[in-house]
């Protein structure tokens, strides 16, 4: 069978030369079990809920502020070394469709311990429902895809590397999880240090969170007590501020 000819879309290249560079990182999963049965209790007595993506990006932002491990990077330029980066930037990676396919797409949120919830559900929203060429990253890959691949892979790994441009063009770490459909990945590929996911949240609470991070930056010991600080900002900071924002409802109306 000869099959049929189906060509690259401009997100899949991008998609292609991306893990490319992925699949070069030393990356390794740790996971934990967690229990948000107060979370969840505090999330559904608000009838405009912040999506769980949004929870979990300004909690594990929140510990990345507080550990700074967590906002290093491996970066070869001008030699290899470790960067440190002042602030969180978080890559959320989005499907929506183009062309005619789905495709894959990183919208980016900037310092997302300091935004409020309903914000950062806004934003989440925003990469999820408007158009696709009205929003900015969406637009670079477009325009990244248009490049002949010579230019491609020399670009992007300048982009990872170059220690300015790294935070700027692809966040500090990445948030990628299609729990909402019941499944989960179980090794996400990124060039990221770390990139956070989570299953399928149960009723009483109860969730697997997975951490797969980049070795060359980050030891497992460091990273399973991230996964436990993570735990206890959801259970504590981000209940409580769900707990706030029920109150102003409740006085509102």
């Amino acid at each position: 069978m000869r099959g049929k000819w189906i060509g690259l879309s401009r997100p899949r290249r991008f998609l292609a030369d991306f893990l490319h560079f992925a699949a070069k990182v030393p990356s390794v999963p740790v996971q934990r079990q967690m229990r948000l049965a107060e979370v969840v209790a505090a999330r559904a007595e608000l009838a405009d809920r912040p999506c769980w993506p949004a929870l979990f990006l300004k909690a594990f932002a929140v510990v990345c502020d507080e550990t700074p491990a967590l906002r290093r990077a491996f970066v070869r330029v001008p030699w290899a070394h470790l960067r440190e980066y002042p602030r969180v930037a978080a890559s959320v990676a989005v499907e929506r469709e183009y062309g005619g396919e789905p495709c894959v797409f990183f919208g980016r949120v900037t310092d997302p311990a300091k935004l409020p919830l309903a914000e950062i559900h806004a934003k989440i929203r925003h990469f999820a429902e408007e158009p696709v060429e009205s929003i900015r990253t969406f637009q670079k890959m477009l325009s990244f895809g248009r490049l002949p691949g010579f230019l491609r892979r020399p670009l992007l790994w300048l982009g990872l590397n170059l220690p300015r441009t790294r935070p700027n063009l692809f966040g500090t770490f990445g948030l990628s999880v299609y729990s909402s459909l019941g499944a989960e990945s179980l090794h996400p590929l990124s060039p990221l240090t770390t990139t956070l996911n989570y299953g399928v949240i149960a009723a009483d609470g109860t969730v697997t969170v997975r951490l797969v991070y980049d070795h060359r930056v980050l030891d497992g010991a460091a990273v399973a007590r991230a996964l436990a600080r993570l735990e206890e900002v959801l259970r504590g900071a981000v209940v409580a501020e769900l707990r706030t924002m029920s109150a102003a409802r409740r006085l509102a109306g």
